[in-house]
């Protein structure tokens, strides 16, 4: 059976009318990534775009790929140049949207201050007020997920102030970039009968994904192409001071240490959401964990097969991962941090993950 090629669409990011439904594209690159928007790149036909230049107006469209029947990526097109005899695009998922809106009216429209808020509240509360402001509605859902992980005291609220010059986007990865808070990542579907497009933010508490015993990745098996190992001294530490909420003296900290044979390196994690020396220790634990090993798979290049069926696994998934070659011999849990479509490289279609080691997340602070 031939393989039904991917689809591009596009759409008005204001009015909601289709532009295209089968836009041609080369070179098509897509794919999510944790924490992040995710992105889409590709080559369009100068002359195709001459004739009809708001296909792809930048700033202003909507673009989709959908991949046997279903919408596998969504985001808006940021920019469209010339290169040569092609106009290359590139694209980016929901959140990069908010890296283009501020807060002018402060603390989110009057939704803070906060005290010992969910920073999921606030995250939706965000998305809340920039969507209120006329044209300024994107229709993108963000989950109702709650999460332990909070921000601001009596004394000192977490507030937005409307003076502030930093985007929203940037608030929001501050929300998500320590140890111990939710994750999140993009996500672009059909509805229910696959006339308009579910547009969500999907957040994760104590993680996005889950540990996988049903797929895997394997060199012989479904990796085709030797990965490149970095074997990182800079990275290397068997000891690890962790720094916790306070200030000064008060400051919380624990240290993780063993002794095994090698020249004592050192390495610091400052966790200021930390509060609790069982949440610090567990934290200086697992940075020491990851540090100890020698040899990271940081990015793998997959086929489709039975092993990991393209669109079984997503951004946050452990994968138990086997590489073995001249050079190399790895196993072990990794998570994926992110992942690129290639449906048109050479030899078939193609899937670029990329991995961190599985021991270096804490879940919910445990």
């Amino acid at each position: 059976m031939t393989a039904v090629p991917d689809r591009v669409l596009t759409q008005n990011a204001l009015t909601g009318a289709w532009l295209s439904t089968a836009l041609p594209m080369g070179d098509l690159e897509y794919g999510d990534e944790l924490n992040g928007p995710g992105s889409l790149s590709g080559k369009l036909s100068p002359r195709l775009l001459s004739e009809n230049p708001a296909l792809a107006d930048p700033g202003n469209t909507f673009i989709y790929v959908e991949s046997a029947g279903q919408l596998r990526w969504g985001g808006i097109v940021w920019d469209v140049r010339s290169t040569g005899q092609d106009y290359t695009l590139e694209a980016a998922g929901w959140s990069s949207y908010l890296q283009h809106r501020f807060d002018l009216d402060g603390n989110f429209g009057g939704r803070g201050p906060y005290s010992y808020a969910d920073r999921c509240q606030i995250i939706r509360d965000m998305w809340t007020y920039a969507q209120s402001i006329l044209d300024g509605d994107l229709g993108v859902t963000v989950d109702s997920t709650t999460s332990k992980s909070t921000v601001g005291t009596p004394q000192e609220p977490y507030t937005s102030d409307s003076w502030d010059t930093n985007a929203l986007g940037d608030k929001m990865d501050d929300l998500v970039s320590g140890d111990a808070t939710p994750d999140y990542t993009c996500t672009t579907s059909w509805n229910a009968d696959q006339t308009g497009v579910v547009k969500r933010v999907r957040l994760g508490w104590p993680r996005l994904g889950a540990r996988r015993t049903d797929i895997s990745f394997s060199s012989g098996v479904n990796i085709i192409e030797d990965p490149e190992v970095a074997l990182a001294g800079d990275d290397y530490a068997q000891v690890v001071i962790a720094a916790g909420a306070g200030d000064g003296s008060a400051k919380l900290r624990q240290i993780s240490a063993v002794r095994n044979g090698r020249l004592r390196l050192e390495a610091a994690v400052d966790a200021p959401e930390l509060n609790g020396n069982d949440t610090l220790k567990a934290r200086a634990n697992a940075e020491r964990t990851w540090r100890q090993v020698l040899g990271s798979i940081d990015q793998i290049t997959i086929r489709n097969t039975s092993a990991a069926p393209f669109g079984s696994w997503q951004v946050g998934d452990d994968v138990y991962t086997r590489v073995h070659n001249a050079w190399t011999d790895y196993t072990g849990w990794c998570r994926i941090t992110g992942w690129t479509m290639k449906p048109a490289a050479a030899g078939g279609p193609q899937a670029v993950i990329d991995l961190k080691p599985s021991a270096m997340y804490q879940y919910g602070g445990v």
